[in-house]
């Protein structure tokens, strides 16, 4: 694998499969996986990230160009330790298998029924660049939560954190147990070919199109996690300070480039202003400069800042006007760096690229409303988005935001706060994804329900008159049965 990795940059076919074939073997071989080698295995993950906490965070940093080692601590780290802690806490009790009633009178025969949850072989995860560490390895802590083994594609956007990872796996793991793969586009598209018992993606839903008809030539079940344009909406009770400051703070983390980061805003119409100038208080309150200040993050690369600057000029041209939040007044046009300052345009409309794509970068687009009618038509008319954000406090007005709208999950008063909570699922809906994971959640995503029905000794078929030759004990039967 390495010198092919080598001479091409990617990984054939034909050396995943043997990888993924390895893993199915081995598979088979152990079942069924207890308690204990499941915990050891995540243990063993998070143990890999606490022993090397600073190399991730620097290699990390690297591949952005800058990015804060606290953030990579507070969004990677901390989220697949605490993954970790709360699979040992509760793993035990997922595990055990649940009671169901059955139907009358078979229970008072003697048949019994349960659920078991046995894996379901190997998992694939096809992990993005944003938070490399965290989406790559808190999926497998729930394959291995499930009993599964794991094998991983790395984005080729992040190759030193994918090149210290593979290394890594590799000290703390067989790779019958979990590997790591790196490559680029033609490697991720032989990743999505293999058949694998559960496929999960993260990332944009063009790709995401691609993967899943790849995965349907196997009948492959996949996990979508895509992301969207998730509204964020200022209520007509808000608390205006409140909520700016914790929509700068959810805009500007990772410089917006997050699947749940609030892509656009819908205000009342007579707070615009008042919105507009408090994220740009806010944002300098958190980030007085941004060219050298350590605690604000790089775009990507060149080419993801050359298509958010064209999301803006696409806008202006088109009749919006921007705010652009320069805290310090630094010049951006004469710098190396993919920095960029949080830009807010408002007036904007539909025909801008600006309010069709996902932005993942620091613009801040503001759309304004006269009653929560009109928000509710308009979020409804769009896409489903991975995640919805209500700053206000009349019940009422919640309570009509959350039947009348449909998310993935949604924040009340904060922005992106669901996704830290374990025992909350993460997923989207239609869009922005299918299928969730994390918590109790994702042990069920990556398990397969079994279904096991002990008959009793006694003949229930010659009973109920299911045995052949039909008669009045078959007539008397289906008449009781077929009443409501």
């Amino acid at each position: 694998m390495e010198a092919l990795e080598a001479a091409a940059g990617e990984v054939s076919k034909d050396e995943i499969m043997k990888l993924f074939q390895a893993q199915r073997d081995a598979f088979h071989a152990e079942l069924p996986v207890s308690f204990d080698t499941r915990m050891d295995r995540i243990n063993r993950t998070a143990q890999m990230i606490i022993d090397h906490k600073d190399a991730l965070c620097e290699a990390v940093s690297n591949d952005f160009g800058h990015r804060s080692n606290v953030q990579t601590v507070m969004t990677d780290l901390m989220s697949v330790v605490g993954h970790a802690k709360d699979h040992k806490k509760h793993l035990k009790k997922w595990m055990r298998p649940e009671k169901r009633k059955m139907d009358f009178p078979l229970g008072l025969l003697g048949a019994s029924g349960q659920v078991e949850y046995q894996p379901k072989g190997v998992v694939g995860v096809i992990a993005p660049w944003n938070f490399p560490i965290n989406l790559a390895f808190d999926p497998a802590i729930g394959a291995f939560g499930a009993g599964n083994r794991v094998m991983i594609k790395f984005s080729e956007f992040c190759p030193e954190t994918g090149e210290l990872v593979k290394k890594l796996v590799a000290e703390y793991f067989s790779p019958e147990e979990m590997t790591v793969i790196t490559g680029g586009p033609e490697t991720g598209k032989s990743f999505s070919e293999i058949p694998w018992d559960h496929l999960i993606f993260t990332g944009g839903g063009g790709i995401a199109r691609h993967v899943m008809a790849a995965a349907a030539q196997n009948l492959t079940p996949v996990t979508l996690e895509l992301g969207g344009k998730s509204p964020t909406i200022v209520g007509p009770d808000a608390d205006i300070q409140k909520a700016t400051q914790r929509i700068a703070m959810g805009k500007m983390m990772n410089a917006g480039q997050i699947c749940l980061a609030p892509d656009y805003l819908l205000v009342p119409h007579d707070k615009e202003d008042a919105v507009v100038s408090g994220i740009a208080a806010s944002v300098a309150e958190q980030y007085p400069t941004l060219i050298a200040n350590d605690d604000y993050t790089s775009v990507i690369n060149g080419r993801h800042k050359e298509r958010l600057q064209g999301l803006i000029d696409d806008a202006l041209e088109k009749g919006a006007k921007q705010t652009v939040v320069n805290p310090g007044d630094e010049d951006f046009s004469n710098t190396n760096s993919n920095k960029m300052p949080l830009t807010v345009l408002q007036n904007v409309n539909d025909d801008m690229r600006v309010m069709q794509e996902e932005i993942f970068g620091p613009i801040l687009p503001v759309k304004t409303y006269r009653n929560l009618d009109e928000v509710i038509d308009y979020v409804n008319d769009h896409d489903r988005p991975l995640g919805l954000y209500y700053f206000g406090e009349t019940e009422s007005d919640k309570r009509k935001i959350l039947d009348k709208t449909i998310s993935g999950g949604v924040t009340v008063n904060d922005v992106i706060f669901h996704i830290a909570q374990h025992d909350l699922p993460f997923g989207g809906v239609g869009p922005s994804g299918m299928g969730a994971y994390t918590g109790h959640d994702g042990f069920r995503e990556f398990s397969h329900a079994k279904a096991v029905y002990r008959q009793p000794k006694i003949n229930i078929a010659k009973i109920a008159g299911f045995l052949p030759p039909y008669g009045t004990t078959t007539e008397k039967t289906m008449k009781q049965q077929m009443k409501l």
